[in-house]
């Protein structure tokens, strides 16, 4: 019962935040039925009255980190539960809107990817709320509960526990800065939301991808001043990559003319009127963003040791991951574009690592 009260307490805070909290209102891309989903992003002040609320609990003993993250197997049983039923009412949702949707007929295909794009409370969309409030906004409070808990129990924060905490909070903050970035990004403008999405934004992406810390709050592993210097900016190298990639894509799509590098970005036209950015990171890997992605992860990781490879689990399902994502956003790109990708695909050869791979 704590855990369902802790898990309804924290989904109705986050509605009610996104509800209530100003910000700017955007509308998505047209979708093939001729419709577009709205997007409230206020993501960076809800986040920030979040921890604000967190903080405020756990100094008024209010909170108790500890046993919050002693309800981690229950609310994460929860959480799947969630994702199942959530799961079969989008797939219900999708089917009463099949000649609207793109899905394959297949019941197991459809439940699993998803048989509707963006599916919506009123005028809100719930794969961008799942997604951003849910999934980063849940893994943003657990990295603030870890490093809490053991403060609470030891009554110091160990080196390694400042290092992840310090880089995770930062990509966390820093999605939110740029949250409107999410809206280009395959999740929101391609994928259906089905089991797949439901269970990656409530168990994996909170459970998941704070395995790390979990690992230091029980290990409490050595990690020297000179390893943790290395790893910060390893990771923060791994950070530039990541956003200056990403930015480079979203600007040059507001403003073709902006400079990349210092210099007026190359691009290649397209038959569907659109172009094909052939500068910057883009000139060097079709994904190099992922690149960035993954030495964040992999810094992450070192961060914890050589001890055992459970903090590692992180970066080993991350990469194949990417490498399909990668892939599959591959062909798609090549039914999008069609011989002008395979031109494109000449001209940067490279998928992820800049004349590597």
């Amino acid at each position: 019962m704590e855990a369902a009260a802790i898990f309804a307490a924290w989904l109705g805070l986050q509605a009610l935040l996104y509800v209530v909290v100003p910000g700017r209102v955007v509308h998505g891309r047209l979708t093939e039925a001729g419709e577009r989903a709205e997007y409230r992003l206020n993501g960076l002040v809800a986040f920030g009255l979040t921890v604000g609320l967190l903080g405020a609990g756990i100094a008024a003993d209010v909170v108790s980190p500890v046993a919050v993250l002693g309800q981690l197997g229950p609310l994460l049983t929860i959480s799947v539960a969630f994702a199942i039923g959530a799961a079969a009412l989008t797939y219900v949702a999708g089917r009463r809107r099949a000649h609207l949707e793109r899905s394959t007929g297949n019941p197991v295909y459809d439940f699993y990817m998803g048989a509707i794009q963006n599916p919506r409370i009123g005028r809100h969309d719930l794969k961008f709320f799942f997604e951003s409030r849910i999934g980063m906004g849940t893994w943003g409070a657990f990295a603030i509960l870890m490093p809490a808990a053991e403060l609470q129990q030891h009554g110091e924060l160990s080196t390694a526990m400042l290092v992840v905490s310090l880089c995770q909070l930062f990509y966390i903050f820093e999605f939110f800065v740029f949250e409107v970035a999410l809206l280009s990004t395959i999740d929101i403008i391609e994928e259906n939301l089905g089991f797949m999405l439901w269970f990656a934004f409530l168990a994996w992406m909170p459970f998941n991808f704070t395995l790390q810390q979990q690992y230091v709050l029980e290990v409490r592993p050595e990690l020297s001043t000179l390893a943790a210097a290395a790893i910060i900016v390893m990771n923060f190298a791994g950070y530039y990559v990541f956003r200056s990639s990403n930015l480079q894509k979203t600007r040059f799509r507001s403003d073709p003319r902006r400079p990349i590098w210092g210099e007026v970005p190359v691009a290649m036209d397209t038959a569907r009127g659109t172009k094909l950015l052939l500068s910057g990171w883009w000139g060097l890997a079709r994904h190099a963003n992922y690149l960035g992605d993954l030495t964040m992860a992999l810094a992450w990781c070192l961060a914890c040791g050589v001890g055992s490879l459970v903090p590692y689990f992180y970066f080993i399902y991350f990469a194949p991951l990417l490498l399909n994502r990668e892939r599959r956003d591959h062909a798609m790109c090549q039914r999008k574009y069609g011989a002008d990708w395979d031109r494109y695909c000449e001209k940067v050869p490279y998928r992820i690592v800049p004349f590597v791979y």
